[in-house]
């Protein structure tokens, strides 16, 4: 009986599916130099990356060639809603030490220098 069980339980833990973070899926930048982007949330590994996925100007819809582009790199989540990893600016083509912090359909998007001592801030919107 205690077998039947055991492998009841094990079939059921394997079936069930792993919970999404929910910082996935696609976010609306705030303007830089004039063009903001839908960015596509996804996990890579353990963490989660950030891909342009559209690029619009006052124009509307663009096709930028960053598109494809990783702009979230390797954020490692916190269990808060806090992650910790990298962040690419486009318009300077650099990279940045990364924090994030997701409170429902807002996400606050940190790339920083000087180990974090100075940084600068973006709030993303949730698009789906």
């Amino acid at each position: 009986m205690k077998s039947t069980i055991l492998t009841a339980l094990s079939v059921l833990a394997l079936a069930t599916p792993a919970l999404a973070d929910p910082v996935l899926g696609t976010w609306k930048t705030q303007p830089d130099d004039g063009s903001y982007a839908h960015v596509d949330m996804t996990p890579c590994g353990a963490n989660v990356c950030g891909t342009i996925a559209r690029t619009f100007n006052d124009s509307g819809e663009y096709s930028s060639p960053n598109i494809g582009r990783q702009l979230v790199i390797d954020m490692v989540p916190n269990g808060d809603g806090s992650y910790e990893g990298s962040v690419w600016r486009p318009s300077n083509d650099k990279i940045y030490i990364g924090k994030m912090d997701l409170d429902g359909n807002s996400l606050a998007l940190r790339g920083c220098v000087a180990g974090g001592l100075f940084c600068s801030k973006q709030t993303w919107s949730r698009v789906n």
